[in-house]
């Protein structure tokens, strides 16, 4: 254990994954800075990480700022073992990995910030809806938590949007994340999930064990399938007549009258399907669309790749997109990710995945160590105006985590055994409390 930190177990169990991924002194600085980041209140700065895990006084501050400017370890291999460890704990084997894409702006300021520039942000209060910061694509693994009725988002990967480089395009990073999470995840069958930004020609060629589905344009150009080949000589058509616009195609398909369990409720919806080609986009691959009918009239167009899957089984995973928007609100109203000052272009790639790392190590403990059934209602006595609470909170399960920070950190590290005296008075203690 590092001078001056002391861990529980079940934590430093989780880290062990990742010592493969550093040298012997940067992982001793790894699990250090990840004490920091989760048991700091305040700013989670670079600084703040060292104040959070009580090692102020005994490291100098250039160690923590030189393990995310200097210090060689890939940022790429940590997030895919967090990835490899979040199938491990939490997708029983056999079942399909699920994954979300988004992206998010994490506001910064000063010119020399490295990949700063104006992005699209859609939290932004102005009607220009922009900011200036760094843009990040993050992909994150949906997880069923028995303790909790929604979908949980676990982000494991970011990726960095550079304007003016290869990395420019939020799609072609996307798609580089889930090539790399098929290789980590052999035998795995993986479902992403994506909104209508996350669609064009760099879809074309992924895995086989990659589904993709994402929310279709109006103004999509599908096609009829292949025809069969005629045996004359020539190139065979790679696609059919050119189809309806979607507006045009609702008006013609059969709906059904379908049962769907999405965002906590449980809907009556019409739905219609159609098996075609969206050739700009997956090329002669074929592709389910989906058309969803809702009770006040507006109708819902989806698409994926994945042929085996029901259309209420397509509805109800586009619907669980959203949890990734709560993970990215957790990331920055409660975990504090994107508040390190860090400019340099190393520094800036490697810290909100770092951060975004923390948080999803978080809810890993809580799940596999630190969940216990009175959780809530433990809460409830402790605030007793808030009867509807049911289910732990992620303000809940970091506060725990924090509180057993502080136990490991003042419990001794060789407790002596009790003497028999302490043995007698204990004994005499709880008869008194039986009596």
């Amino acid at each position: 254990m590092l001078p001056g930190l002391s861990l529980p177990v079940s934590v430093t169990a989780l880290l062990a994954a990742f010592r493969p991924c550093f040298t012997a002194p940067t992982f001793e600085t790894f699990t250090g800075l990840v004490a920091g980041f989760l048991g700091q209140t305040g700013r989670r700065t670079v600084c703040g990480m060292l104040t959070g895990a009580g090692l102020s006084r005994l490291w100098p501050h250039d160690r923590a700022h030189r393990f995310f400017a200097g210090a060689r370890w890939p940022v790429d291999e940590v997030c895919l073992v967090l990835a490899r460890l979040v199938v491990s704990l939490l997708v029983p084997e056999g079942e399909p990995v699920r994954v979300v894409v988004d992206d998010t702006l994490f506001k910064r300021s000063g010119r020399k910030v490295w990949a700063a520039s104006w992005f699209h942000d859609g939290s932004a209060k102005d009607a220009k809806k922009v900011g200036f910061g760094n843009n990040w694509v993050v992909v994150g693994i949906i997880v069923t938590l028995p303790f909790m009725t929604r979908p949980v988002c676990l982000p494991v990967m970011a990726k960095l949007v550079v304007k003016r480089t290869t990395s420019a395009s939020r799609l072609r990073l996307a798609a580089r994340a889930a090539r790399q999470l098929a290789e980590a995840l052999p035998g795995r069958t993986i479902h992403v999930v994506a909104d209508a930004a996350y669609a064009g020609k760099e879809l074309a060629g992924l895995p086989k064990n990659v589904t993709w589905t994402t929310r279709l344009r109006k103004d999509a150009a599908l096609y009829d399938l292949a025809p069969p080949r005629t045996g004359k000589r020539g190139r065979p058509a790679l696609k059919g007549k050119r189809l309806p616009t979607l507006a045009a195609l609702a008006k013609t398909l059969t709906f059904t009258e379908t049962t769907v369990q999405r965002y906590r409720k449980t809907e009556t919806v019409q739905i219609a399907t159609l098996t075609c080609l969206w050739y700009s986009v997956f090329g002669p691959q074929h592709v389910q669309v989906i058309l969803v009918k809702e009770a006040d009239g507006f109708v819902l167009a989806l698409v994926t790749t994945d042929l085996t899957a029901t259309p209420t089984q397509v509805v109800q995973r586009y619907a669980s997109r959203w949890s990734i928007e709560v993970a990215i609100e957790d990331a920055k109203q409660l975990f504090g990710v994107g508040e390190a000052h860090n400019r340099t272009a190393e520094a800036v790639r490697r810290t909100v995945p770092f951060a975004l790392a923390c948080q999803t190590l978080t809810i890993l403990w809580y799940a596999t160590a630190g969940h216990h059934p009175d959780d809530a209602a433990e809460h409830r006595t402790r605030a007793p105006w808030y009867q509807t609470k049911t289910h732990p909170s992620t303000a809940d399960m970091i506060a725990k985590l924090r509180r057993v920070f502080i136990a490991a950190r003042f419990q001794a590290p060789h407790p002596g055994q009790p003497t028999a005296t302490e043995i007698h008075t204990l004994r005499l203690a709880w008869a008194t409390e039986a009596a």
